[in-house]
C-alpha cells in the first residue's frame, strides 16, 4: 500500500510560476558569488548580502500571497499556525549547537503529508517565528526563511512509496537537506567572513571552479560538523517520530478534509401545517 498525501494548499499556475521564480531569485542570491566579475561592485561591496536580505523578505511575500490567494482556506491557516509554533518552540531546544536542530524534521513530515505548497509555507512562518523567540532576526534571517522553505517544498515533492519505505526515505532526505541547507547558509557569508589572501577566500573575477574549491575548503574547515549535525539530527528525530507524527498529521487532515469541496445549499423552505 502506497503513502497518502493530501493537498492542504492548492498550488494553482500563478502561484506555481511565483514560487519557480521566487526559487530561481534565492539560487541567484545564494550563487552570486561564482558569477561576480574582477570589477564588479558586488564582488568588492560588504553590502551585497543587504541587498539580497531587503529582496528576498520581498519576493518571499509575493509568492506567500500568490499561494494563499484561493489557495489556503481557513483550515489550512489553523493547521499552518500550530506546526509553526510547535516548530518554534522546538528551535531553541537545539538553536544550533553542534548542529542540533530540532525543528527541521518538522518541516519534512509537515511537507510530505500536506503537500509542497504548505511545506513551502511553513518553512517560512516557522523561521519567522523562532527568530520572533530566539531574537534571531537579523540579515540572515531572509535567507534561512528561504532555506527552510526549500525544504519544505522538496519533502512535499517526494515521490510516493510503500508504507514500509516512506520513513527510510524521509531520514534520508532529511539528512540530504540538513547538508545542503548548511551548504547554502555558507554561501550567503562566505565572501565577507574569510578576509583577503586566504586559500579559503572569495576571489571576485575567478574562475567559478576555482571558487567552489576554495568554499569547499572554507565548508569543511568551518561548518562540516555543525552540518553532519544537523544531518544526524534529522535522520534520529525522523526515524523515531517518524510514524506517530505522520499518522497524527494525517488523521487531523482526514478530518479536516482539506479536499473536500466546500458547496453552499439553499435553506429548505420551511413546512406549513394544517390546524385540524
Amino acid at each position: 500500500m502506497s503513502s497518502s498525501r493530501l493537498g492542504a494548499v492548492a498550488l494553482r499556475p500563478r502561484s506555481t510560476i511565483a514560487l519557480v521564480l521566487v526559487s530561481v531569485a534565492g539560487v541567484m542570491a545564494f550563487l552570486w558569488p561564482l558569477f561576480a566579475g574582477a570589477d564588479s561592485r558586488l564582488g568588492h561591496s560588504a553590502d551585497a548580502p543587504l541587498l539580497f536580505a531587503l529582496l528576498l523578505p520581498l519576493l518571499l511575500a509575493v509568492v506567500l500571497f500568490e499561494i494563499s490567494e484561493g489557495g489556503l482556506d481557513v483550515k489550512a491557516v489553523a493547521m499552518l499556525g500550530v506546526l509553526s509554533a510547535v516548530g518554534a518552540a522546538l528551535r531553541p531546544l537545539g538553536a544550533g549547537t553542534a548542529g542540533l536542530e530540532t525543528v527541521f524534521f518538522l518541516l519534512v513530515l509537515g511537507g510530505r503529508v500536506f503537500g509542497p505548497g504548505f511545506g513551502f509555507v511553513l518553512g517560512s512562518t516557522t523561521l519567522f517565528a523562532s527568530a520572533l523567540v530566539t531574537g534571531g532576526v537579523g540579515p540572515w534571517l531572509p535567507y534561512q526563511m528561504l532555506g527552510a522553505s526549500w525544504v519544505g517544498l522538496g519533502a512535499g515533492l517526494l515521490p510516493r512509496v510503500r508504507d514500509r519505505w516512506e520513513v527510510p526515505l524521509l531520514a534520508v532526505y532529511g539528512a540530504l537537506a540538513g547538508l545542503l541547507y548548511g551548504v547554502a547558509l555558507n554561501f550567503s557569508f562566505w565572501p565577507f567572513s574569510t578576509g583577503l589572501g586566504s586559500h579559503l577566500s572569495f576571489v571576485a573575477g575567478a574562475a567559478p571552479w576555482d571558487n567552489l574549491r576554495r568554499f569547499a575548503l572554507f565548508s569543511l574547515a568551518t561548518s562540516a560538523w555543525w552540518d553532519l549535525g544537523r544531518a544526524v539530527t534529522n535522520v534520529v528525530l525522523i526515524a523515531v517520530t517518524g510514524r506517530a507524527v505522520l499518522a497524527t498529521l494525517r488523521r487531523a487532515s482526514r478530518r479536516a478534509a482539506f479536499d473536500a469541496e466546500v458547496t453552499f445549499e439553499p435553506e429548505p423552505a420551511p413546512r406549513h401545517t394544517l390546524s385540524a
